[in-house]
């Protein structure tokens, strides 16, 4: 009989049990990364567990209450995620869990999902045959197979400029300290404030106390330092040897000095130290192949992952009173456009 258990993150050790027991688990699916976006506001986080006849899966989401009572929507914590199959991938079983999996969703009160796939793992393959997935632009991942390959897959730019910014003195270290936060922050939030990017991405001193604590297994910040000042930064997100850049700040004199380049190079070799596979650096600024991701792409020149979404109603009626709702709160909301959940649009 086909079973579906829901942990929260308050059964913590039994989560990440879970977890880690799926071969190709990542650090977006531990208990201690969603518990910074938990306290950053952006839903209850909840582990789907299915077992099947001889097939389990494992999905991460956050549970969002939405404007009507009782009522709730779910999205991907802010990363990449979707589901992990284990076992007999057949289209029966795939099939039996999509079907499960709907029923608990609606038996929640959940009215739609919205999923960010995980590039690297290649998990939106398996769910193709059973959901809809839109394929939405490339990432770049860096291959940690030996130091001379991650210098073989630099781009001879790429690799000028990590000359140069040795060349200059800058020195790359690396560490846990919790008062490096303190200068992530002012970092991140400056280059936030230059590029006008929305307010949702100026973490709390509680997101990054949570990230110091919940992972501290899991995570190694980077700084790049020119006669004794910080001018670039990044949170180094591994497990199960994968690494992540996660979150990355830079002054616009370590801009010009290509520190960042410097740093993501030397985090590449740290990670080869250690016998991780792979160092995920993402994509584009909203998938598209933009100067960021063009940045990215110089760290490997043959890396070629998909980036792709699903979108997936569970109870059409909800969803249709929902946008009723927000139309009826919103005289200016316009229901037509390509943003999912539609009812959540801001303009």
């Amino acid at each position: 009989m086909d079973m579906i258990h829901i942990y929260n993150i308050d059964r913590a050790d039994l989560w990440d049990c879970v977890v880690r027991s799926f071969a190709k688990y990542d650090v977006y699916y531990l208990s201690g990364y969603v518990k910074a976006f938990y306290l950053h506001g952006d839903g209850w986080p909840q582990l789907l567990y299915y077992e099947g006849e001889d097939l389990r899966a494992v999905y991460v989401y956050m549970k969002r209450m939405t404007f009507i009572a009782g009522c709730y929507d779910s999205i991907t914590p802010y990363g990449y995620g979707g589901v992990l199959f284990e076992g007999n991938t057949s289209d029966g079983n795939l099939q039996a869990f999509w079907e499960a999996y709907r029923a608990k969703m609606r038996q929640e009160g959940i009215v739609d999902n919205f999923v960010r796939y995980h590039p690297v793992l290649d998990n939106a393959r398996l769910m193709r045959r059973v959901s809809p997935v839109t394929d939405l632009g490339r990432t770049v991942a860096i291959d940690l197979s030996s130091p001379e390959t991650v210098w073989e897959n630099l781009t001879r730019r790429n690799r000028e400029q990590i000359r140069e910014a040795e060349a200059r003195g800058i020195e790359i270290r690396h560490g846990k300290d919790l008062s490096l936060f303190t200068e992530f922050r002012r970092m991140y939030d400056a280059m936030q404030t230059e590029e006008k990017a929305k307010e949702y991405f100026r973490f709390g001193d509680d997101f990054y106390r949570s990230i110091h604590r919940d992972l501290q297994e899991n995570y190694e910040m980077f700084y790049a330092v020119l006669e004794g000042e910080i001018v670039a930064m990044s949170i180094i997100l591994h497990a199960n040897g994968r690494m992540h850049c996660h979150l990355s700040g830079v002054t616009a004199g370590g801009r010009d000095l290509s520190a960042q380049n410097l740093l993501l190079y030397r985090a590449a070799l740290w990670g080869c130290e250690r016998g991780l596979r792979t160092f995920h650096l993402g994509g584009g600024v909203g998938a598209a192949e933009d100067s960021l991701y063009r940045f990215k792409a110089s760290f490997n020149r043959k890396a070629d992952y998909r980036f792709s979404v699903g979108k997936e109603i569970f109870d059409e009626r909800m969803y249709e009173e929902l946008v009723r709702t927000r139309m009826e709160l919103d005289s200016s909301f316009n229901r037509e456009g390509s943003f999912f959940p539609v009812y959540r649009f801001q303009a």
